[in-house]
């Protein structure tokens, strides 16, 4: 599998999806695509653990036979069924019956079956109510095979999704059947989709390039980022995790073994259903990640409700991007919550403030926190003054990074990271200002690998550089101690400590003073003789 394999199929796979979604909105068509993606994805783990399972005994089917093997073999062992899944159960952790799998349902496609809808609402309650051994209960819940939107009657929906299912299926058998290759491609149609629907975007997708700086600060040694990676994350936390690619990202930069187990919190229902299906997807076990339905502010997970200090749970890791600015309405009870009472709550109109509190609150003591926040919690005033000035007091904020506008689909404004710890080596605050590193585009701009990688190292050897970029603006980061800090009245605008303006030369004044006093005096030589010329000819004299 290569690069260009992972992109062509994301861009074979957004064509079908352009092509075919006809008149429906693109939100609706993506819950569908991404679904059968999804469905693809299990099927060929599957089959695949399967046929080693079953060694010798695994059916070889003539070419014209187009039926699935383990159906075969489930036909010829009844009474070898229940031992085999368990089987399965304990070494894949979940089980499709072979009805349910995607070759299956690609051949009831293909010959346009009239069951084909029947039994794909017969695949998705099992695989969503028996498949795994913990329920992913509503996995599907976002995808109505009865709607008008597909047709309006059954015949008109099942033909259309034998349509779309013969499309895709035909669109996949053109690259090598891996399983990597469908989680990257699952993560670059939801890319497409979200720069397709504009301001929703921000509810489930953040752009992989700010994705990378986060996984790449969180994974570095909290105490000594100089000293490299940590060797692993035993909790790592997402409380507004989207489709869960921010959790991925860390997964990936830590490798398949570096994290014990991946948390991941969302509101909205649909990106929620999205989230567990891109964790299974990229081969992440049901055992190794949890996924909450619910809002964060609110904090209804139970395992988060622990008000005993010693009792709580604590995350090595907390990465997070969540809403901008979002406005809420906390209760007079909110202000005792353990999480704001030692700073107070974050405005009605805007809560960027007490989402990190919020995750700040279940921070490991030997942790690093990374999120991405509008530049207005940097200085605005009132409620957020105080919280910030606390934080800052309290040495907990590490360093602020200012990235460049139009990153995201969902805003054009620029964003921050804030990098927070509980406890750190040094009594300063790095700034880095990259607000002008990335190359430029029509409706996005676009950090390059390199412009990544000079973020990272900056913060991780704690760097003070001004640079000169090919825009003929300024790369530069600054240590700015506690005392001007507090001179700024714990402002924290980047541009007060580190400018991307390039500094205009130096001026020697006293060398300016002396071309001055020449040029002076070669004046008054030039009007002296100037004015013997003109006595010669009887002329008035200059003043």
């Amino acid at each position: 599998m290569t690069k260009q394999d992972q992109i062509q199929l994301g861009k074979t796979l957004w064509a079908i999806a352009d092509e075919l979604r006809g008149s429906m909105n693109a939100d609706d068509f993506r819950d569908y695509m991404l679904s059968f993606l999804f469905l693809r994805y299990l099927s060929d783990n599957y089959e695949e653990a399967a046929k080693a399972e079953l060694g010798a005994d695994w059916p070889e089917l003539p070419a014209d036979d187009r039926r699935s093997p383990l159906a075969v073999w489930y036909e010829q062992n009844p009474e070898d069924i229940e031992e085999f899944e368990k089987v399965m159960r304990r070494k894949v952790h979940y089980v499709i019956k072979p009805e349910f799998l995607w070759s299956s349902i690609a051949e009831l496609a293909r010959t346009q079956n009239d069951e084909l809808l029947h039994t794909l609402q017969r695949g998705f309650k099992f695989i969503e109510n028996e498949s795994f051994s913990s329920s992913f209960h509503g996995l599907f819940s976002e995808i109505n095979l009865d709607s008008e939107k597909l047709g309006k009657n059954y015949k008109q929906r099942n033909d259309r999704l034998c349509t779309i299912i013969q499309k895709i299926a035909e669109g996949l058998a053109e690259f090598p059947s891996e399983r990597d290759l469908l989680g990257d491609a699952y993560e670059y149609l939801i890319g497409q989709f979200a720069a397709g629907s504009g301001k929703k975007a921000g509810e489930f997708y953040t752009p992989q390039q700010i994705s990378s700086i986060l996984s790449g600060i969180v994974t570095l040694d909290s105490q000594e980022p100089a000293t490299g990676k940590r060797d692993k994350l035993n909790r790592l936390y997402d409380f507004a995790c989207g489709s869960g690619s921010l959790l991925l990202n860390v997964r990936r930069h830590m490798g398949k073994h570096g994290v014990g187990k991946l948390y991941g919190q969302e509101k909205n229902i649909t990106t929620y259903n999205l989230a567990r299906m891109n964790m299974l997807l990229h081969g992440v076990r049901d055992t190794e990640f949890e996924i909450h339905h619910g809002d964060t502010l609110e904090n209804d997970w139970d395992i988060l409700r622990e008000p005993n200090p010693a009792k709580k749970i604590e995350f090595d890791a907390v990465v997070a991007n969540p809403p901008f600015s979002y406005k809420w309405n906390p209760s007079e009870e909110m202000a005792k919550d353990f999480r704001f009472k030692d700073y107070g709550l974050a405005p009605k109109s805007a809560a960027d403030f007490a989402f990190l509190l919020h995750g700040f609150h279940f921070l490991a003591k030997d942790g690093t926190m990374a999120i991405i926040l509008p530049h207005g919690v940097l200085f605005r005033g009132g409620a957020e003054k105080k919280i910030r000035t606390k934080l800052l007091k309290d040495g907990n904020i590490d360093t602020v990074i200012g990235l460049p506008a139009k990153l995201f689909y969902s805003t054009g404004i620029p964003v921050c990271i804030l990098v927070l710890k509980k406890c750190k080596r040094t009594d300063d605050v790095l700034f880095i200002n990259a607000a002008e590193l990335y190359v430029p585009g029509k409706r996005q701009n676009t950090l390059l690998p390199e412009h990544i990688n000079k973020i990272i190292d900056t913060y991780q050897y704690r760097r003070e550089v001004s640079e000169e970029l090919d825009n003929g603006s300024i790369f530069a980061s600054r240590c700015v101690s506690m005392e001007e800090i507090e001179e700024n009245d714990f402002n924290l605008n980047i541009t007060r400590y580190v400018s991307t303006v390039k500094p205009e030369p130096e001026v020697d004044l006293q060398q300016v003073h002396a071309e001055l006093v020449d040029l002076t005096s070669k004046e008054k030589e030039a009007q002296a003789r100037h004015n013997a010329f003109l006595r010669e000819l009887g002329l008035p004299e200059l003043p």
